[in-house]
């Protein structure tokens, strides 16, 4: 849910200067997608879907399967025809020329990634404190510890990120294994409990009106909440420099990588409706992000499955939101160094060499999320973090497949085309999108004040950026500008 590249501005032409190593062959590429893709996503929302519709649970999560898919047609229409590595930026700015379009494109990413690592934040506390009550080490604390680890968590986080992490595609490879196999521990638990006649497998189709929505209303509001498990697929477009013959494995390889993740996901609702009761599904939305620690530990009461499987949570939703705060922290620092932001945000650490005060400026904004939204007693917490994160991506990906249909528009005749979403499907993509970002599906209101207040905070930085720029005489135009990144590439 964030870009990987330091300068989302910068977006140097063919034959100018070195290019990135090309690592990445299909196999790679696809562990990279369903990483990205699985992690905190499954563990926040489950819970608050299934105390909204019922048994149908994973009807939202292909709902949300369908909007992403045909969002993704989008991204790798524009990915095969502009192959780099600036995502979301790059297409709004070659679409429509506007830089400060593009600036609200860029710092909605980077907000997304830190709601959503304040939204992981919160699941590994829960997680971990769920761990340790299973294994008998102590009672769950009150609401106030909890929040108290989500924040020193991310204070920990950024402890590291000031250190400086080495990403690799080996390790992403690892994390995505253990993310696999959490999924894979309540996906049996499911079954298991299914094949000893215990389950609660005609179930699977009863929608429950918890909420007295209505069908309708009330699989619209989840499959809104389903799509923040979805959302990571974008992220690998910022890998294209780095792999072999993009043009021709990035479309069956993103597809692939989002069906293996639904199939995941709907397995686990199944397991989460075949275990739990009509009555616990309901009250399950007060679990929060532990939901999916519940199920394990009523369906294997007598294996220790349920004592381990809280800390495999625990490493997954980590990196999830490691990564988030990684790449936040670096879209900050790009932006400074291209004066679209506050110069000083682009301060770098002189021995590490690693951004501080974007990395100091994001932990600020995350630890002020997490306050704002505990301030409430009766709010939950994680649903509204990752309805926030849902919300700003939705509305990115409206911009996106609006894009694609401008620049289909401009498209060279004689240019070759590895890659076109059909016919209208962009347009059908984006009425959808800003559909479930609208406040009909029953988004709570302290979303948007979340995704507001955010935003405001970034325009004010860029209005004050612009005037000192304007005074200096040092606003963006020369190399590495914004300008740069409206110029077509000379692939």
């Amino acid at each position: 849910m964030s870009q990987t590249s330091e300068e989302v501005y910068d977006v140097t032409p063919e034959g100018d200067g070195p290019k990135l190593k090309r690592v990445l062959g299909p196999k790679l590429l696809l562990l990279f997608i369903v990483g990205d893709i699985l992690g905190a996503g499954v563990y926040a929302v489950t819970g608050t879907m299934a105390g909204t519709v019922g048994g149908i649970v994973w009807l939202p999560f292909l709902l949300a399967f369908v909007v992403a898919t045909l969002t993704a047609f989008s991204y790798l229409e524009l990915v095969t025809q502009y192959p780099q590595a600036a995502g979301a930026a790059l297409y709004t700015h070659k679409a429509f020329g506007i830089h400060f379009v593009t600036f609200l494109v860029a710092f909605a990413v980077v907000c997304s990634g830190i709601t959503s690592a304040s939204t992981s934040a919160n699941v590994l506390a829960q997680n971990f404190f769920g761990g340790l009550e299973v294994n008998g080490w102590m009672e769950v604390p009150g609401r106030e510890v909890i929040t108290l680890v989500a924040m020193a968590f991310m204070l920990l986080l950024a402890v590291i990120n000031l250190r400086g992490v080495g990403e690799s595609v080996k390790f992403n490879v690892v994390l995505t294994l253990v993310e696999m196999i959490a999924l894979c521990i309540v996906i049996g638990v499911g079954f298991f409990v299914m094949a000893q006649g215990t389950g609660n497998a005609g179930e699977i189709f009863v929608f429950n009106d918890y909420q007295d929505k209505g069908l309708f209303l009330a699989v619209t509001a989840a499959t809104s909440i389903a799509f923040f498990a979805m959302v990571g697929f974008e992220d690998s477009v910022n890998m294209v420099e780095e792999t072999h013959h993009p043009e021709k494995i990035f479309p069956r390889t993103m597809l692939t990588g989002l069906g293996v993740a639904v199939i995941l996901y709907m397995l686990v609702a199944i397991s989460v409706v075949s275990v739990l009761s009509p009555t616990e599904l309901e009250n399950i939305r007060e679990a929060e992000g532990a939901a999916l620690l519940e199920v394990v530990h009523k369906g294997s009461p007598d294996f220790p499955i349920d004592r381990i499987f809280p800390f495999l949570a625990v490493f997954a939703v980590a990196n999830t939101a490691l990564i988030n705060m990684l790449m936040a922290s670096r879209l900050i620092y790009g932006m400074a160094r291209q004066h679209v932001l506050p110069r000083p945000l682009g301060k770098v650490l002189p021995v590490r060499r690693t951004p501080w005060a974007g990395i100091l400026f994001s932990t600020v904004l995350a630890l002020g999320l997490i306050w704002y939204v505990t301030s409430d007693p009766q709010s939950n917490i994680v649903a509204n973090l990752s309805g926030t994160t849902a919300f700003l991506l939705l509305c990115v990906f409206t911009v996106v497949n609006v894009a694609c249909l401008v620049l289909r528009r401009k498209r060279d005749p004689n240019r070759k085309v590895f890659f076109t979403s059909p016919g209208q499907l962009p347009l059908v993509a984006a009425l959808l999108c800003a559909f479930l970002a609208g406040p009909w599906v029953g988004r709570n209101v302290i979303q948007y004040q979340i995704a507001g207040g955010l935003m405001a905070i970034g325009v004010v930085l860029w209005v004050l950026t612009w005037l000192i720029n304007r005074r200096t005489n040092a606003g963006p135009g020369g190399p590495g500008s914004l300008h740069d990144i409206g110029k077509e590439d000379k692939g």
